[in-house]
Order: structure tokens, then C-alpha cells, then sequence
């Protein structure tokens, strides 16, 4: 990284102005804001960031099947439920991720025709989960969270592993003057800023596309720069699994 620029939010900015040939009265800092929070957001969900994996334990209620995200979380990277109501010591069970429709659908398989019962009436060891809502910007706090399936008959511990949006480079307060992107991924931060810029001044479309393959190549070389820790962490990602075979319903 010696040899690389790094940003703060001022010299981003005038980076920002300077490549776009467009002066502050058009690119006024709430245009510059927006543009660089559309960057980051973009960077962030393209390119999961090392620095941003968290853990966070809890309790699951019994009888209860629906468990929140952490706050600010981007996306879940994986559950994993204990047979425990006193710890998280030992190996867990991974939850199958699937969507709300496979969960009804379970659900309904369970009680039977007669749909007489709910999903909180279906108890047992949680075997999957299905998320609703997420963080949609770098400053969004309403992180959504995941129904469980079967319904926990008791208070199990569990993990969730997940990717948090970070505070990005901003003016206003709550914002920040440096960021891991502007440190360690400087370049690739401009080229998505400019990327963004060009499309809100329409144009042109050749510097739009010119940016916006020099922001690709740079995103790509970066991921390399991540993939030793990706592959240590597979299993913890759910990147690798062994199948748990569940008799069907």
C-alpha cells in the first residue's frame, strides 16, 4: 500500500470533483455524501469485508421463532444452535438457510391439512432459518432478522455470524474522516465513487464505463488480497457444509 494514495473525506472529495471536472456548486456535499455512501454500499455487498465479521451470542426464547439481527447487520454469514441452555461450549448445529415460502411450506406439512396448528406450535431443535429485512445503506440501524424453524422448546444458546455495515466517510456527524476502504482500498473507492458520480451527472458514458472497468479490476485484486482468511473460515461462512440429512416432515 506505500505506493497507493490514501483518502480521507477531503481529498476524496476533491478527487471526486477534480476527475469529474464539476465544481462544488454541483457537486455540492450532500451530492458528494450520497455518492460516496452509493460507493461504500456497493463495495460492501460485492465484496464481503474481512473487517467487518462479527459473532454475536444469545438465548433463544422457547416458544418463540422469530430472533432479530445485531444492529447495522448487512447480510447473516451463518446460525449455528447449541444443545445447550448454559453455553456455547462444543460444536454446534448449523441451521439450513432457506426462504420464508420453504418455511411455511414445513410448517404446513407438519400440522397437516387442517392447518389447525401454527409455527410456534411446531417445537423442536431448530434446523433452519429464513431471513426478512437488512440494512439497505450505510447509515440504516432497522437490520431486520430471521424466523427459525421448528420453534425452540427450550432457551438454546446460539451464534450468529454476520457482516456489519460500517460508518462510512461523510460531513455530517456519525461519519467518519478515514475508513478501512479509504485506507486499504483507496483506488477502488474512487474508481465506485466516480462510477456513481458520472451516472448522477448523466454522463459521459464513456468515462461511466471507463470507471466503472477500472473499479471491476480493482475490486477483483483486492478479493485475492482476502482469500487466504476466506478459505480459513469456509466452514464458519457455510461455505463449506456436510449435508445433515433430516427425515422429512
Amino acid at each position: 500500500m506505500s505506493g497507493v494514495k490514501k483518502y480521507d473525506y477531503s481529498t476524496l472529495t476533491t478527487a471526486i470533483r477534480d476527475y469529474t471536472e464539476v465544481g462544488s456548486d454541483v457537486l455540492t456535499t450532500t451530492v458528494v455524501d450520497g455518492i460516496i455512501m452509493a460507493a461504500e454500499f456497493r463495495i460492501y455487498q460485492e465484496l464481503p469485508m474481512d473487517s467487518q465479521r462479527f459473532v454475536q451470542e444469545g438465548t433463544l426464547s422457547t416458544d418463540n421463532n422469530t430472533i432479530n439481527n445485531p444492529a447495522g447487520t448487512l447480510f447473516i454469514r451463518g446460525v449455528e444452535v447449541f444443545n445447550s441452555t448454559a453455553n456455547t461450549e462444543g460444536n454446534g448445529t448449523w441451521l439450513e438457510k432457506k426462504d420464508q415460502t420453504y418455511l411455511s411450506e414445513y410448517v404446513d406439512r407438519l400440522t397437516g391439512p387442517e392447518g389447525d396448528l401454527t409455527a410456534q406450535d411446531v417445537t423442536g431443535f431448530p434446523k433452519y432459518y429464513a431471513m426478512f429485512g437488512g440494512a439497505d445503506n450505510t447509515t440504516d440501524t432497522s437490520s431486520g432478522g430471521f424466523y427459525i424453524a421448528p420453534t425452540p422448546d427450550a432457551a438454546y444458546k446460539f451464534r450468529i455470524y454476520y457482516n456489519k455495515m460500517p460508518n462510512g466517510l461523510g460531513s455530517a456527524t456519525g461519519f467518519n474522516n478515514n475508513t478501512y476502504l479509504s485506507t486499504y482500498f483507496p483506488q477502488g473507492l474512487l474508481y465506485a465513487c466516480l462510477v456513481e458520480a458520472f451516472g448522477y451527472l448523466k454522463g459521459p458514458m464513456d468515462m461511466l464505463t471507463y470507471y466503472e472497468n477500472r473499479y471491476k479490476n480493482a475490486i477483483q485484486q483486492f478479493a485475492g488480497m482476502q482469500l487466504g482468511r476466506r478459505r480459513r473460515d469456509d466452514y464458519t461462512d457455510g461455505t463449506v457444509r456436510i449435508p445433515v440429512k433430516s427425515p422429512s416432515p
